[in-house]
């Protein structure tokens, strides 16, 4: 007999421990080299454990269980074939099959599987799954399908009851979350943070994309949304206001010459910052596409510490859960962050006349130490005229007639 002992890689310098936080494959069931065959959670992001060789895995570690980097977490016995495999997966395989196919038959409501992502946002507004209208393949919920319900008005007092009791749950942190937590105090004890607010009209981005985003989506392959519009407003800017895009490093002031622009993004295992890289350089399309494939990782917790590392500026977007107004914390070592919220149509004046119009607060929080009121304050303006009059985007945040009058 054959066995190869497999020890937890180490995920990155400074990380000496992580959490098994799940196993993919049942004790003694055979796994197939380079399958994976655990989760592992660090303090910074959720990596996987794969299979190193053929054969059947003994696990030597629980969910669950505090683990060091290069600690022996379970075994392969190489000399076991692949016969077993068929035996212990495929039957559950074709039970899946069929069961989510009769499901879709008989109630697109009861039956759904959600994403990880809509089961997050379930479990967090305690919404049973025979509550959501399931529009996903297969019917498979969305995070768009329980977001519906929720904008619409989902009444948990019928599905949800106190019990009465005085019982009380207790869980454990994850390292992921108390590295969070350690960095959202550290940023408020460490940091001169203060924040500016704005609003945008969003006329002239709607009526773009009513009017492009199905050739948009028919030439580049995805959805043209909001976030593309606020990542090239947002790196125009920096080019503008470039204290904004800089970081504190001893005594010295780094200015960044680029704009690697981090997107907050809500993952199962919490909130991730993925960096799109050389954001200054993209088309609309090229963001768009890049955020989507970013979404994806991190939603099947494929995202890695390459994908989070460095970032210059960060933009959050609370509006999708229906936030109206924040004060976003900045993600360190940047010295600012942009936040967007939700979407309201609200009365204006307009030219000496109220008017309705689709309504944006935005915020910019930043380090006082090294942008000034001044620099905070233009900046943010400077992202709302150019997202109020996308044509900007293109010409350096100036007015096009400017340019053409060479004023």
């Amino acid at each position: 007999m054959a066995v190869l002992e497999m020890k937890v890689p180490s995920p990155g310098e400074s990380i000496t421990e992580v959490v098994i936080a799940r196993w993919l494959k049942k004790d003694g069931e055979y796994v197939e080299k380079d399958e994976e065959v655990a989760e592992v959670d660090s303090d910074k992001a959720t990596l996987t454990i794969n299979a190193e060789e053929s054969g059947a895995i003994k696990l030597l570690a629980a969910e669950g269980d505090t683990v060091k980097v290069g600690q022996v977490v379970c075994s392969i016995d190489t000399s076991v074939k692949g016969e077993k495999k068929a035996e212990v997966v495929a039957p559950k395989a074709e039970v899946k099959v069929e069961a989510k196919k009769e499901a879709v038959k008989t109630d697109s409501y009861a039956s759904g599987t959600p994403s990880p992502a809509a089961k997050k946002l379930m479990d967090e507004n305690k919404v049973p799954a025979n509550k959501v209208a399931a529009s996903g393949k297969d019917g498979r919920i969305t995070k768009g399908d329980v977001l519906h319900v929720l904008a619409n008005g989902f009444d948990s007092s019928s599905t949800i009851t106190w019990g009465g009791s005085r019982d009380t749950d207790r869980t454990k942190m994850t390292p992921l979350r108390k590295k969070l937590a350690q960095r959202l105090v550290s940023v408020k004890n460490e940091t001169a943070m203060l924040t500016t607010f704005n609003e945008v009209d969003m006329s002239a981005i709607y009526a773009m994309r009513a009017k492009y985003k199905d050739k948009f989506k028919e030439v580049h392959g995805t959805n043209l949304g909001f976030m593309s519009f606020f990542t090239k407003a947002v790196t125009e800017a920096l080019n503008l206001y470039p204290a904004v895009n800089a970081m504190i490093d001893g005594e010295e002031i780094v200015y960044h010459k680029y704009a690697d622009i981090g997107i907050a993004v809500s993952a199962p295992k919490g909130l991730v910052v993925p960096v799109v890289r050389n954001a200054e350089q993209m088309s609309l399309a090229q963001i768009e596409t890049a955020i989507k494939n970013l979404a994806i990782k991190a939603r099947d917790n494929k995202i890695t510490l390459e994908d989070m590392s460095g970032g210059t500026f960060t933009i959050t977007n609370g509006g999708v859960f229906g936030s109206m107004m924040s004060t976003p914390i900045i993600n360190p070592p940047q010295s600012a962050i942009l936040g967007m919220h939700n979407v309201v149509e609200r009365p204006v004046a307009v030219n000496g006349q109220v008017v309705i119009r689709p309504m944006m607060y935005v915020a910019l929080s930043y380090d006082h130490r090294i942008i000034d009121g001044r620099e905070s304050v233009g900046f943010l303006v400077k992202v709302k005229e150019m997202l109020e009059n996308p044509t900007k985007m293109l010409f350096g945040g100036k007015d096009p007639n400017e340019i053409v009058l060479g004023l």
